[in-house]
């Protein structure tokens, strides 16, 4: 049996995600659903990208993933169903599944042709219970070769000694993710010494763990928890900028501390 997982920007105040699964629970009987997240950022495909990509590698192959972020139909882009990684994408063609991996080439691709149906979530629900029946694909649409590529925002080398990377996304906690990977890192860094510049920040070291940060020896009165900035590189791979145990309602997280937001930039400068 299949599993159905939703990703969107609905938000969870409005009637649209309960729809979705009304729906699915009307066509299919009893079907699995699993929500990855509903609080994208309004049309932010990137930041969806990085959620998706880093969930549906952990569920079972040939899971259908509905994907609802900046997902309208319009003369730019159409619906599409993704076969990649041995998982089904539902999306639309706004270049998201290329953000998903940008490594795994899809097996193939078809454009969604439902002319009798013009909502999205509708449309989207018809499909994902297609495949989850075992229907094949050339019947809901027809098979294409090229969908739309986009790239991350971009890791800039601005010269031997200096990074300039961009924050891709803020979690929960208000730690702020950027488009710098562990691998990426070592690579250039080669073992040379670096400050990571961000805003009026700035961090020298990349600790392991969140604890790693914290002298665990010393009496907790002496143990400098509060307010400690700390930057890793997360279980996702990524480098992330944190301060220990914040709390983003009541002491603010990294972001608003640190002046981060989407897009922003941080760079790091490795001494000869």
């Amino acid at each position: 049996m299949s599993i159905i997982t939703l990703t969107t920007d609905f938000g969870i105040k409005d009637f649209h995600v309960s729809k979705i699964k009304g729906l699915l629970n009307t066509e299919l009987d009893n079907p699995k659903i699993i929500d990855i997240s509903h609080e994208i950022s309004p049309f932010n495909i990137i930041e969806g990208a990085y959620v998706i990509k880093n969930a549906y590698k952990n569920f079972p192959r040939g899971s259908i993933h509905i994907i609802n972020i900046d997902a309208e139909e319009n003369p730019d882009q159409c619906h599409l169903v993704v076969n990649m990684d041995e998982h089904f994408f539902i999306c639309s063609d706004n270049g998201i599944t290329s953000l998903i991996s940008d490594n795994i080439k899809p097996k193939s691709v078809f454009k969604i042709n439902l002319k009798n149906i013009t909502s999205t979530i509708n449309k989207f629900v018809s499909v994902a219970s297609h495949i989850y029946r075992g229907g094949h694909l050339n019947l809901i649409g027809i098979e294409i070769e090229k969908i739309k590529e986009l790239t991350d925002l971009k890791i800039i080398e601005k010269s031997k000694k200096e990074l300039l990377c961009s924050v891709i996304y803020i979690d929960n906690y208000g730690n702020v993710i950027t488009n710098i990977t562990e691998n990426f890192f070592d690579k250039f860094s080669k073992s040379r010494k670096f400050t990571i510049n961000a805003r009026n920040v700035k961090f020298n070291k990349i600790f392991s763990s969140y604890s790693d940060a914290i002298d665990f020896t010393k009496e907790k009165k002496y143990r400098e928890e509060d307010g400690k900035k700390i930057a890793l590189f997360n279980s996702s791979g990524y480098l992330e900028l944190s301060i220990y145990k914040s709390n983003p309602v009541t002491s603010g997280g990294a972001n608003t501390l640190f002046g981060l937001s989407y897009g922003d930039n941080i760079s790091i400068v490795f001494d000869d």
